[in-house]
């Protein structure tokens, strides 16, 4: 079975359509989803009946560019009937089985680059993810063990290598060498015997301790690596990227090289055969098979200009990276050289950055790849137009008839736009506008005017010509004739290009039409009596006033909004009299405002008290005698009282 190469891994775009027929107007929102669900899956199944598999968001996106091509017949004001509907699976299943069809190529091309492709940052992202969904058990393994013994500390501790190795992406894990000089550059930073201390912490710190210690066993392996000491199963991965960065740029140049010459030849041809001074014999190809060819190697062209540009900033990025890890790298061994021991504040610093440029030079990688698998995914998505003519045979018939881009800017860059000659549009030129190189272009840089004119003539536009700007977008045209007739009346040309996109549904991607095309009224805001409604996004200037007061009016009466009003009424409720006022002075209100201080003299004052009086009582006189003895051997003491009475 042939498959369209979708991935299935983004959803499908189902909900993209709303369809309701006469017997399920009252649905609700999933009866109706199961509804369209339905009619994709009975699409999808008739063409793997018939030995062809497609996905749903082929299908679906089938389906609406069967609706919108007014050729079909599908009344979008009214309720698809069952008959209806039946067509419509009958239409969108002739069409996927087509496989000589340069269109359905083209759709899906763009079905598979849309699933396929999204931004730089996505991309480094969602490897992020991939990558910590590896490591999620492991890490999960070691934060949640309980070791009782030796034996369960040294499985423990070769856990804790193996995540280490498995986190850095150098070397494998199952690799003697690498094990062993990833565990001795781990010994030397976290030695066994902290295990316990490890083992105490909650989950959260030890699953940062493990990033912590993963991003610096890194830093010194590439060190050892650099310094010729170690680095056993490391790639050299700056000398790969150097080698694998030209080598992509040079395969998508010579792809997009290829798919520009041919879309000039088939450019010439489709002028030639448009032309009517020009006779011609009749092409054994259909115009509308050339139309379609056309359109397909431009979308090729398209998305490689996308690939080529991000295979472009990889480059810049590479190089910014390698370079900073050769200053670390350079930092780290003036710093280590020669010394048997450094601070690990030093040194930590520098092995974490080393890791950390690293680790972008690995997604940098990654990026790479997946930019180069894109690109030659796309390659299978031009089998039909390559069948329509053999190998030089439109490059031998047209010889020097077949313009490239460079001749074509030359020769309508001589005749450009005069403002004044249209002075109701707005014209921008190089010289007079800012940024003139990064204006958004619309119909992705293609001119509209052509396209209308020659019925589907896909030419780009000169912005040497000038830019009309209408309706703050900006349209560019392949000569000042198309400018001048487009200026006139460009609504109407814009409505055109719109129509000749429903009847190629390829363009609404290649142009940039999203906006006009993409919105159809969701399921709940459809009202009973309403139908399928297809609605374009339109913009229009316009003006909004705010209400004075969403609210009820609510007066308070006694808001104040005068600061020294309220000061004054606080002054009023305060009872000053019964409060002490303190006041402090600063540094900032030092001789700022005048003081001033009030003191009162001291008078001369007397006071008259009594009569000063004193008492005196007699002073006690005691003596005592024959204290020392005498001649006899007994001692007689005699005491004397010579006191003066009191009263006396």
């Amino acid at each position: 079975m042939a498959t369209d190469g979708d991935p299935g891994g983004r959803g499908t775009v189902v909900g993209n359509l709303r369809l309701r027929s006469l017997q399920v107007k009252n649905m609700s929102r999933a009866q109706a989803e199961s509804v369209i669900k339905n009619i994709i899956r009975e699409i999808a199944q008739e063409c793997a009946g018939k030995g062809h598999a497609v996905s749903e968001t082929l299908v679906a996106f089938m389906v609406k560019a069967v609706v919108l091509d007014p050729r079909n017949l599908f009344n979008v004001d009214r309720t698809l009937t069952k008959q209806d509907v039946r067509k419509l699976v009958e239409l969108c299943v002739d069409k996927l089985m087509d496989q000589g069809s340069p269109t359905l190529d083209t759709i899906k091309m763009q079905v598979y680059f849309d699933m396929n492709y999204t931004s730089r940052r996505e991309f480094i992202e969602e490897h992020q993810r991939v990558l910590q969904s590896r490591l999620v058990p492991v890490s999960r393994e070691i934060t949640d063990s309980r070791v009782k013994t030796r034996e369960d500390l040294e499985g423990l501790y070769r856990k804790i290598v193996s995540y280490v190795l498995l986190r850095s992406g150098l070397g494998s894990s199952t690799d003697i060498t690498t094990v062993r000089e990833a565990t001795a550059a781990l010994q030397s930073i976290f030695p066994q015997s902290e295990l316990g201390t490890f083992m105490s912490l909650i989950k959260k710190d030890k699953e940062q301790q493990l990033n912590d210690l993963s991003m610096i066993v890194t830093g010194i392996r590439l060190f050892n690596k650099d310094s010729r000491k170690g680095g056993e199963g490391i790639d050299d991965l700056p000398a790969i990227l150097n080698e694998a960065i030209p080598s992509t740029s040079k395969d998508i140049e010579w792809e997009l090289e290829l798919s520009q010459s041919l879309a000039w030849q088939y450019t010439s041809w489709l002028e030639r055969l448009l032309n009517p001074e020009v006779e011609t014999r009749e092409c054994i190809v259909p115009l509308d098979m050339l139309k379609q060819a056309l359109y397909n190697v431009r979308q090729h062209e398209a998305f490689l200009k996308v690939i080529l540009a991000d295979v472009i900033l990889c480059a810049k990025q590479v190089e910014t990276l390698q370079t900073e890890l050769a200053t670390h790298m350079k930092l780290l061994r003036v710093t280590v050289h020669s010394k048997t021991a450094v601070p690990t504040a030093q040194v930590f610093p520098h092995f974490t950055a080393l890791a950390k440029f690293w680790s972008g030079l690995q997604d940098e990688m990654v990026l790479l790849s997946i930019l180069s698998n894109i690109m030659e995914n796309l390659q299978p998505f031009l089998a039909a137009q390559s069948q329509l003519f053999p190998d030089g045979q439109l490059e031998d018939v047209l010889g020097s008839e077949i313009k490239k881009y460079e001749q074509r800017m030359k020769e309508s860059s001589e005749n450009r736009i005069d403002p004044y000659e249209i002075k109701t549009q707005e014209w921008l030129l190089p010289e007079t506008t800012a940024n003139f190189d990064k204006l958004p272009l619309q119909y992705n840089g293609i001119c509209g005017y052509t396209l209308v004119k020659k019925d589907g003539l896909l030419l780009p536009g000169n912005p040497s010509i000038g830019v009309l700007k209408h309706r703050e977008k900006y349209y560019v045209f392949s000569s000042k004739e198309a400018a001048l007739r487009f200026g006139s009346k460009p609504d109407e040309y814009i409505a055109h290009v719109a129509e000749k996109a429903k009847q190629s549904p390829e363009l609404i991607q290649l142009l940039q039409l999203h906006q006009q095309f993409a919105c159809v009224t969701p399921y709940p805001e459809m009202q009973s009596g309403e139908r399928l409604l297809v609605k374009p996004i339109t913009k229009c200037d316009s003006s909004t006033q705010t209400d004075t007061h969403l609210l009820e009016t609510n007066i308070v009466k006694s808001y104040e909004w005068n600061e020294w009003e309220l000061r004054r009424k606080a002054i009023k409720l305060a009872n000053l009299r019964s409060k002490v006022t303190h006041s402090m002075q600063t540094n900032l209100s030092h001789m700022r405002r005048d003081n001033v201080t009030q003191t009162y003299l001291l008078e001369d004052v007397a006071c008259q008290s009594k009569r000063d009086g004193n008492s005196n009582v007699p002073k006690p006189q005691v003596y005592l005698a024959g204290l020392r003895g005498g001649k006899t051997k007994t001692t007689h003491m005699i005491k004397t009282n010579l006191t003066r009475s009191v009263n006396e």
